[in-house]
């Protein structure tokens, strides 16, 4: 018998007199003391509260904006809970410092010391001076070799302010006096070049002494003039044939004076340098006995790109991991292992003879003998080569990056030594906000290799794998991934620099392109169900996480855009009149398949649905932003889409043409199904889901729904199924036979070993979608207002779990939850409610119970 006990144990809660608010986590723009931000738009702030008193929330704030000791603007006190993007006031002006403070007062009569935090503003577009210097080859067919810049800068005495404002075709890396500026790699960053350009702003006051300073950059082909898309080298496809840096240093003295430090023709560049080749799939080669041959720079013209401040935060190095084995193969070759399929390059320290020639190869996984795999890689050469100088030597190639587990070591003679290798891991740098932990291995080692799947193809930009010949912004996967990815990370700003370029690359017509940024430039396409329709889904989901309206008023004209193609696309509001080159992409599927049961789903079908759930979210966005007449017209052409699935895809007995685990995911996920008819589709979906060996059957449109549409229908249990099978196709089959992230594919191993040919990933984290159901779903943690102001924790237990355990730190703070479980049963909860919002929890007893802030805990005894 279990007796319910109110336990409400006020975990760390104090009530006593020294109880403090507190002001933490101030972001500008959602960046940490950004610099370089664009001056002409409206300036957001935001901030987290702490307390350690019960249902505290803001009632009040006040900011004060400086420039130095001057104030710019001063909100005077606000009587508002708003702490997420708070618009500043003040007339910004461009190329300045600044800093801001707030101060909250709460309901409980408490006041919080004023916290401070800084940035700076870039430069408007007439204030750029300098000149664009570099090379063109002109030959789209070759890629250029890296190119190195410098300067003489010669600065008085009395420096107060120094900043460089940097970009360039191609990736840059910026040196004064021979020390590395900034800890930014991979910069620009990429973008839909031929529409917009990002450039960086570092504060190099320190750096810059009087007298001279050497200014020193090279520039490498990065994302701009490598070859990409698969196929080989003379067929990929570049922006451009040219290398060119554009900087402009700004420095200010203590009198008041100013100094401008411009690229131009007065500046010096060389084509040769210790960095011979560094290219996005082939890798780099770093020769140190090469000299460099200096030459005077030459000008190249401006681009008709849009010059824009850095938004996002940019790629940094996460992590250094030493090698946790050393092998000779059957094949005989030397190989590191790293216990770690990651994204980054390696770092080497070796010694030999002058001109002798070390190359290091990267693969992911060994073959089923153990040697070195490598054909997945297909045409990309994934090749660093190292020439030494006859001293010790360490390299570091840094201009490029692999996706590796493994690195094959060639020209060494002898056993190589373990700790002269390691591994540097890199990825954009935005913060780590979530974990999840539970009394399962496998599925704690699932939920590993979601994250680290996540990581290494967030490097700028969502690509779909980071290793092969393609790299790139799938935005199918990005749109699948993108709510797992919010439980694992802040992508806000992430995201909403990828947005700006799907707005870049968006067609006349309305389409969008497979890719984002569009390599392709419209020839693969601009209709993909599902894959396209991340313009609509990914802005939606990211205000229901954020709580930032501006991401859907930016995003409006393009989301509308995209569903007007579609509807006009529609015969009878059948989308059946374009090809789907996708579809459930990658769905289980038997070889010689007479029995019919490959899960194979109409692509007209799922079209369908996604056109609906697109069309409603834009009705959605118009209400919120004011527009009442679209938000009519869309909830009107809604139910017109939905009327011609019913009559075109469901029979009169509730049967959902196909009749795959997919069709049923996709028609309730999406509501297109009368009330009458829901329950038994969701019925005939586990009974699919058991006929199947309780063995998973959907694609890349189909999975990251049905574990949430099965805990939505009362189908928890065979949820959980799903998710411990361990046998293929399986999320936990990866797991047992040793995958450290996500694969592309169910069988990308099969049992015996064998790798399956062709396209085959070792990193793609678009399965790993099952990250959202663990944390909203068996966690509890769903929000129920924008950015979780509101929200509730209902776990959903099963799967024979002892415990689980999830955070994630929303814009107001961390959200906690563990709960423990005898027999699928909840006997003890904790959890955590951050300031200024309110939850809805379901209790062991099975009643739900609202709750403002603070820390709890409730549970059960047994009798």
């Amino acid at each position: 018998m279990r007796r319910f006990i109110l336990l409400l144990t006020l975990l760390a809660c104090s009530f006593s007199a020294a109880a403090q608010l507190k002001v933490s986590t101030l972001r500008t723009a959602g960046l940490e003391e950004p610099r370089g931000i664009d001056p002409g738009g409206v300036v957001n702030v935001s901030w987290i509260l702490e307390s350690s008193k019960l249902a505290t929330f803001q009632q009040a704030y006040e900011i004060t904006l400086k420039s130095g000791s001057r104030t710019v603007w001063r909100s005077g006190r606000v009587e508002s809970d708003n702490s997420v993007r708070v618009p500043l006031g003040g007339n910004l002006q461009s190329g300045t410092a600044y800093n801001w403070s707030v101060k909250v007062w709460d309901n409980h009569g408490e006041v919080s010391k004023p916290v401070t935090a800084s940035f700076s503003t870039g430069l408007s577009p007439d204030e750029w001076k300098a000149s664009w210097i570099g090379i063109d080859t002109g030959n789209k067919s070759v890629c250029p070799s890296p190119v190195y810049f410098r300067k003489t800068v010669r600065a008085g005495g009395g420096v107060k302010r120094a900043v460089a404002y940097v970009t360039s075709h191609g990736i840059y890396e910026l040196r004064i006096n021979g020390v590395k500026v900034g800890e930014d790699y991979l910069t620009p960053g990429w973008t839909s070049y031929q529409k917009t350009l990002q450039y960086q702003a570092y504060d190099v006051t320190e750096a810059i002494k009087k007298g001279g300073s050497e200014i020193t950059a090279l520039v490498c082909p990065g994302w701009y003039a490598s070859g990409m898309g698969w196929g080989e080298p003379q067929n990929r496809l570049r922006y451009g044939s040219d290398l060119g840096l554009l900087f402009q240093l700004e420095i200010e003295y203590s009198g008041g004076r100013r100094q401008t430090v411009v690229s131009g023709p007065d500046w010096e560049m060389s084509r040769k340098g210790p960095v011979k080749d560094a290219t996005y799939y082939d890798g780099e080669t770093i020769d140190l006995t090469e000299s460099f041959q200096w030459e005077s720079a030459t000008l190249l013209p401006a681009p008709a790109s849009e010059l824009v401040a850095c938004v996002s935060e940019p790629v940094r190095v996460r992590e250094v991991r030493n090698s946790v084995r050393y092998l000779v193969t059957p094949k005989g070759e030397k190989v590191i292992d790293f216990g770690q399929n990651l994204v980054g390059w390696e770092r080497i320290r070796i010694k030999g003879r002058k001109g002798q020639v070390v190359k290091v190869s990267h693969a992911e996984v060994l073959d089923k003998d153990g040697n070195f795999y490598t054909a997945n890689m297909r045409a990309a050469k994934v090749l660093s080569s190292f020439v030494l100088s006859g001293g010790e030597d360490v390299f570091e190639p840094c201009h490029t990056f692999y996706g590796f587990r493994y690195i094959r070591v060639e020209g060494v003679e002898g056993d190589l030594n373990p700790a002269d290798y390691c591994a540097v891991v890199a990825d954009s740098g935005f913060d780590t906000v979530g974990s999840f932990s539970c009394s399962n291995p496998l599925v704690n080692q699932l939920q590993s290799n979601i994250y680290w799947g996540f990581r290494g193809n967030f490097v700028d930009i969502p690509t779909d794998c980071p290793q092969r010949d393609e790299r790139l912004g799938w935005t199918g996967d990005a749109e699948f991934f993108f709510r797992t990815a919010t439980f694992n990370g802040k992508v806000d700003n992430f995201f909403r620099k990828w947005l700006r370029s799907l707005r870049d690359d968006q067609t006349e017509r309305g389409g969008i392109p497979a890719v984002i940024p569009d390599i392709f430039f419209g020839r693969m396409g601009d209709f993909a169900c599902g894959w396209a329709d991340c313009a609509t889904i990914i802005p939606w989901q990211h205000y229901r996480a954020y709580g930032d309206i501006s991401v859907l008023k930016e995003q409006y004209p393009s989301m509308k855009a995209w569903v007007d193609f579609q509807l006009r696309s529609c015969n009878n509001y059948l989308l059946n009149t374009l090809k789907q080159p996708y579809g459930d992409w990658l769905f289980w599927s038997q070889d010689n398949d007479r029995s019919g049961r490959s899960a194979v789903t109409s692509p007209a079908l799922a079209a369908q649905c996604f056109m609906a759930g697109s069309i409603d979210i834009v009705a959605k966005t118009a209400q919120l932003l004011g527009k009442d007449a679209d938000a009519s017209y869309y909830r009107a052409e809604l139910q017109k889409v939905k009327d011609a699935f019913l009559n075109e895809y469901v029979t009169p007995g509730g049967l959902v043409s196909s009749d795959t685990q997919t069709a049923y995911v996709l028609a309730l996920y999406f509501d297109m199904l009368p009330e009458h008819l829901r329950g038994q589709a969701a019925d005939r979906l586990a009974a699919n889901v058991k006929d199947y060996g309780y063995h998973i059957t959907t694609g890349f449109l189909g999975t990251p729904h049905i574990c949430e549409v099965l805990s939505e229908w009362g189908y928890s249990d065979v949820a959980y199924k799903l998710l411990l099978q361990e046998t293929c196709p399986s999320w936990i089959y990866p797991v047992k036979l040793g995958a450290t992230t996500i694969w592309e594919r169910w069988n990308s191993i099969k049992p015996d070993g064998t790798i399956v040919g062709g396209m085959n990933s070792f990193n793609h984290y678009s399965y790993g979608s099952i990250g959202d159901w663990l944390y909203r779903y068996a966690a509890g943690i769903r929000e129920t207002s924008p950015g979780y102001k509101t929200f509730v924790i209902d776990p959903h237990p099963g799967g024979g779990f002892k415990y689980m355990e999830a955070y994630t730190r929303t814009p107001y703070g961390k959200i906690r939850v563990k709960w423990e479980a005898d027999a699928d049963k909840i006997r003890a909860i904790e959890f955590t409610i951050p300031v200024g919002t309110t939850a809805t929890v379901r209790c062991p007893d099975g009643q739900m119970r609202t709750l403002g802030s603070g820390n709890y805990g409730f549970g059960v005894e047994l009798e």
